[in-house]
């Protein structure tokens, strides 16, 4: 696929907002390919016309996941899409979290309200069965920290109310301990290219008590370099084993925090539209860059 025409697939709303653009474009023409970005809601697009469509920045999809995924599975009939429709189906809802702990994968601890249910009955069963001083509520299909919230036992009824917005809208909505040593250490994200380590990065903590969830498209992120530990490497290849898929896969993102004992836990895996941070680790554009070109074809 050295020469090919390469769909790189973000969002109007993405547009100047995705870092990883620009050199990826440029490490793709290196290498002979010729690349472009295009809008996955792009009426005009032809999708047939390239010989592959990498998901990259289509962070609006949690707003509109059924027409995403019914672009999708027409994207994946015209051309290679990458990650696979699969791939995209179980990945955007995080119910993918209680699949890979049943795995043996250590996850934050993460219990889900479905629509139908009461949400304060929820949130205290939660409460009673979890001995944590702050907790988070988030939506099930949800990027970027949209209608994410950080929560203090004494402000249950504050979180019953989110929690009750979220499942009135038919929205699964995950309840997770806040994990206090996010606040010092910062998530860990290791990024993988076909299958290979490529790079890890450290994010700041992202939810602060007395803020509300982010209107914006998502939340500001301090992003630095950071050494992947042993045990996270350890974690992020476990989980990436437990992925019912046939691997490798292009692209994945493990993003993990630490417990109160230090042990690192998945918070998320990131396979669909994640940030791959190209500007933290020198080559990581040509590495991804080559990794598309290895693609068989179609």
């Amino acid at each position: 696929m050295t020469h090919a025409r390469i769909a790189l697939v973000t969002a109007a709303a993405a547009r100047g907002l995705d870092e990883d653009l620009p050199p990826l474009i440029d490490a793709l023409r290196r290498i002979g390919a010729e690349p472009v970005a295009v809008d996955w809601d792009d009426a005009g697009a032809d999708w047939a016309h390239f010989d592959a469509a990498i998901l990259r920045s289509a962070w609006d999809y949690s707003l509109r996941l059924p027409e995403f995924l019914a672009w999708a599975a027409r994207a994946a009939r015209l051309t290679r899409l990458v990650n696979p429709l699969d791939v995209v189906r179980w990945n955007t809802d995080k119910h993918y979290l209680a699949e890979l702990a049943r795995a043996g994968v250590a996850i934050v601890p993460s219990v889900f309200l479905e629509p139908g249910e009461d949400a304060a009955q929820g949130i205290a069963r939660f409460l009673e069965a979890h001995a944590t001083p702050e907790f988070v509520v988030k939506p099930a299909i949800g990027a970027g920290s949209r209608d994410a919230q950080r929560y203090g036992r004494e402000e249950s009824v504050e979180a019953s109310v989110h929690a009750a917005r979220l499942l009135a809208a038919r929205r699964s909505v995950l309840l997770q301990p806040y994990l206090e040593r996010v606040d010092a250490h910062g998530e860990t994200a290791l990024i993988y290219f076909a299958g290979a380590f490529s790079h890890a990065i450290r994010k700041g903590p992202l939810l602060r008590r007395g803020e509300g969830p982010t209107r914006a498209l998502f939340a500001t992120e301090h992003i630095s370099p950071r050494i992947a530990a042993p045990a996270e490497l350890e974690i992020a290849a476990a989980t990436l084993a437990a992925m019912p898929f046939d691997q490798p896969l292009l692209y994945a993102r493990v993003d993990l925090i630490h417990d109160a004992d230090g042990a690192p836990r998945l918070l998320e895996l990131e396979l669909t539209e994640p940030s791959l941070f190209f500007d933290h680790a020198a080559g990581a554009a040509d590495r991804f860059a080559r990794a598309i070109a290895s693609l068989p074809s179609r």
